[in-house]
């Protein structure tokens, strides 16, 4: 018996002996017995210990090696238990410092040994999910996986959110998104996406905001806008079934009710800026808040596409809408509970036009030389998005902070552990 049994395997073996390793979660002491829950990554197991004395030594989270025989008992959690015949102690923990102080700073600050409750392990496993669904949702639709530099001298989203790196010879910042380089790769990929981590020195300090985010970035030659939204859509119908099916035991762990996931479909609500605002009985130019876009998608109940926004609110690169060129072909996703999840547009493909946008945002031509060059030889339409792997990951687990959903966050306000 050299072998150890998962504990989700458990079951598997009713009346045979096995060897199971992991952590002590929590313990209890009676006159003759020590019950012990033990989990792995993969789930929790009840054993009774009698009459050994390292079962009694044990304290919550050593690390123990147990052999005993599996049976079948209702009363115990997952209605199977251990009886054990060995109990080994590999790590002794000291008295471990999360107990009955379990308040959001507190436990951020000791995320180093949160992580490893059952909590925690059910989040990262659905996040893990998630970026497998990404990963088969691009490779069925033929896109190439694509990485780009973390290192730039440009500013994609805005200047006032750039972290500065010293570097010898120039200005060099942390991206704020792979989308500048990732117009270059499509002349020679077509399709491309990346999930990458992406830096903004973000003032807001809110609970949907990051410093440090992983980000969900695809673009694509060709692709116009309206495809760009079904593209969006399909997306998130795709990773959301995906979840549903590989992660069901992980969501009840959190106590998700999975009801409106279930009945998600398409189409999802299109609504322009302008009939946002007008809704809200808020003027032209108004920036819409993270409580508006809650507010916003609430009233409908499933994930809406907000459109054609002013030109002056959003990034230079954004094409003017034909039919309305106060307002560009860019949109954001708002999914319920959270807000925007995926930020896109189709590209200015003229060199033209793309001079012009320079101008009217006051940056520098000489900045943008090589980008430049990207109209000059074949330009094409293009479009492009960027999605924000922790929101989407609020909405799908049901947690109300981003701080919640991932392991080490990283804000303005927090660098540790």
């Amino acid at each position: 018996m050299d072998e150890f049994v998962a504990i989700a395997d458990v079951p598997k073996h009713d009346g045979k002996k096995i060897k199971l390793r992991g952590w002590v979660q929590r313990k209890r002491d009676q006159k003759e017995l020590v019950f012990i829950i033990m989990r792995d990554s993969t789930g929790t197991v009840q054993v009774a210990c009698k009459g050994l004395p390292e079962a009694g030594r044990a304290t919550t989270e050593s690390s123990l090696i147990i052999e005993g025989k599996v049976k079948k008992d209702e009363r115990a959690p997952g209605g199977y238990e251990i009886a054990a015949e060995k109990v080994e102690i590999v790590g002794l923990a000291e008295t471990y410092p999360i107990g009955k102080d379990l308040s959001e700073e507190f436990l951020r600050d000791m995320r180093h040994l949160w992580i490893r409750s059952r909590k925690m392990t059910s989040i990262l496993k659905i996040n893990s999910e998630l970026l497998n669904a990404v990963n088969q949702f691009y490779h069925e639709k033929g896109y190439t996986q694509f990485q780009s530099p973390i290192l730039t001298t440009q500013a994609c989203e805005g200047g006032s959110t750039l972290f500065t790196v010293k570097h010898p010879k120039e200005k060099v910042y942390l991206s704020q998104s792979w989308q500048l380089h990732a117009e270059a790769a499509i002349f020679g990929l077509d399709k491309i996406y990346t999930i990458a981590p992406m830096f903004r020195a973000e003032k807001s300090r809110t609970t949907r905001h990051l410093a440090e985010v992983w980000l969900v970035e695809a673009e694509a030659a060709w692709m116009g806008f309206d495809e760009l939204l079904q593209h969006e859509e399909d997306l998130i119908l795709f990773i959301v079934k995906h979840i549903l099916k590989s992660c069901p035991n992980e969501l009840k762990e959190l106590g998700r009710d999975t009801k409106d996931l279930e009945q998600l479909k398409g189409p999802f609500k299109r609504m322009k800026y302008e009939e946002a605002i007008k809704l809200m009985e808020k003027d032209w130019g108004y920036d819409l808040t993270d409580k508006d876009e809650r507010e916003l998608v609430a009233k409908f109940g499933k994930p809406v596409f907000l459109t054609n926004f002013p030109r002056d609110m959003k990034a230079f690169y954004m094409k003017p809408d034909p039919k309305d060129p106060k307002t560009v072909l860019g949109v954001d996703l708002l999914i319920p509970g959270v807000g925007e999840a995926i930020g896109g547009s189709e590209r200015i493909a003229e060199m033209d036009k793309l001079l012009e946008s320079l101008k009217m945002f006051k940056l520098k031509k000489e900045d943008y030389g090589w980008y430049l060059d990207l109209r000059k030889y074949g330009s094409v339409p293009h479009s492009g998005y960027g999605m924000g792997i922790a929101r989407l990951m609020m909405w799908i687990t049901g947690m109300p902070h981003i701080m919640d959903v991932i392991a080490f966050p990283r804000t303005m306000d927090r660098m540790s552990p």
